[in-house]
């Protein structure tokens, strides 16, 4: 019966099922098979695996990102970055990567990242002399910092299934995610000399300082959610109804971009995208409950206590292992189905559930820009107007910088603790 499933799991995927669908109709199928189990389960479960107070969080912060690139906030963000590095070479490219880090802590969403920025940069990249290639690849690649640098939906969904600190798993991905940037604007500044991409001249200080002041009040974002989680102050769940709400304030009476009749389209977008997540997570706890019932966790644990006996080379599996599932799998339904698995064998090798959730966070990220899943490069490659095959090769550079920083991260587990630390011990 396992067999017959996951060729049933495998067959619908290479169809063009819905992830969703997909993982939803093999629970299904699953649990019928099942004497002891009631197919009734299966709702049940998809409406537990929803009670949550923390997945508030998702939609939320998914909203409040649509606040801000309705209220062309990002284009504050974009102006601020060109004006830091717009003299390098490539300052377009350089720009676009320096905006996906500072639109990563604003909004925790990279799909929302691609749509915002690269609706403004590719478009301006290829006006001023960069090839299609390079604007789709630096914008969908970038875009993929959302998940790492705080706030990340995908880092609130593993706190939730392995119990570990929110705040932690926020703090921890901010070097990882800063070095990810640097890689990316390094290899840029080489390309640009190499094809000669254009620079913007240097931005007098007072100029600079405006265009700062301007950003200001979406930069604050960061600070409101970080700075509220790491000290206690409000959870991740009222964090994200705090940006939001701050979004919206900001957008309508400060910056005066976003209006009232504006929002029934926001909140619908975001309603679209929050079903999309939240549907695919619900079908996968149903799954979750069949996995369990043949006790997959255990025999994972056992299997590899028993055949590796050695916590690099286990690290080394887990990372193929969801570099594989990410490839074809959304990082939310795949944290639900693989994460309770492969954890009671990360807690045997003393793996901290904080290091964990960053390499599977950092790893899941690669997949949003690889075929035939990634969203963040469907989206950039569409406003490109670029093949996905084309789009795929342009990015798959700035992927080996992740996939460097990745195996850094594995490895060298102080890089994800340097900062959580520091807040522990000032705590």
């Amino acid at each position: 019966m396992g067999y017959i499933l996951v060729a049933v799991f495998i067959l619908l995927l290479v169809i063009g099922v819905p992830i969703a669908f997909v993982i939803g109709i093999t629970a299904l199928l699953g649990i019928m098979t099942i004497p002891d189990i009631p197919g009734l389960i299966v709702p049940m479960k998809m409406l537990n695996g929803l009670d949550s107070f923390v997945l508030l969080a998702v939609p939320l912060f998914i909203l409040a990102a649509n606040l801000m690139n309705s209220g062309k906030i990002s284009e504050k963000m974009i102006d601020l970055a060109l004006a830091v590095v717009g003299p390098l070479k490539g300052g377009l490219a350089q720009a676009n990567v320096l905006v996906s880090m500072m639109f990563a802590g604003v909004s925790g969403a990279a799909q929302a990242d691609t749509a915002g920025t690269g609706k403004v940069l590719i478009p301006s990249m290829i006006r001023n002399g960069y090839d299609r290639e390079t604007a789709v690849g630096v914008t969908a690649a970038s875009s993929t910092i959302g998940v790492v640098i705080p706030p990340s939906i995908p880092m609130i969904i593993f706190a939730g299934i392995a119990n570990a600190s929110v705040g932690a798993l926020f703090l921890g991905g901010i070097i990882p995610g800063i070095l990810i940037g640097l890689g990316m604007m390094i290899f840029i500044y080489f390309i640009s000399v190499k094809k000669g991409y254009p620079t913007f001249k240097r931005v007098p200080f007072k100029e600079l300082m405006k265009k700062f002041f301007v950003a200001f009040p979406a930069l604050l974002t960061i600070v409101i959610i970080i700075g509220g989680i790491t000290t206690g102050v409000f959870t991740a769940t009222e964090s994200a109804a705090i940006a939001s709400i701050y979004a919206l304030l900001v957008s309508m009476f400060y910056y005066r971009t976003l209006r009232l009749k504006d929002l029934p389209k926001i909140i619908f977008d975001t309603l679209s995208l929050s079903a999309l997540s939240l549907f695919a997570l619900a079908t996968a706890s149903a799954l979750g409950e069949l996995l369990s019932y043949y006790r997959l966790g255990t025999l994972a644990q056992e299997f590899f206590t028993e055949n590796i006996g050695a916590k690099w080379l286990f690290l080394l599996l887990i990372i193929v292992f969801f570099l594989l599932v990410g490839t074809f799998m959304d990082a939310i339904p795949a944290m639900i189905l693989f994460v309770p698995i492969v954890l009671p064998a990360a807690e045997a090798f003393s793996i901290d559930p904080v290091h964990l959730g960053i390499i599977v966070v950092l790893t899941l990220a690669v997949g949003l820009a690889t075929p035939p899943y990634g969203l963040c490069l469907l989206i950039a490659s569409k406003i490109g107007g670029l093949t996905v095959e084309r789009s795929f090769a342009a990015v798959s550079p700035y992927l080996l910088i992740i996939l460097v920083v990745l195996l850094l991260v594995a490895f060298v587990p102080a890089i994800v603790f340097i900062i959580p630390d520091m807040f522990a011990e000032g705590g």
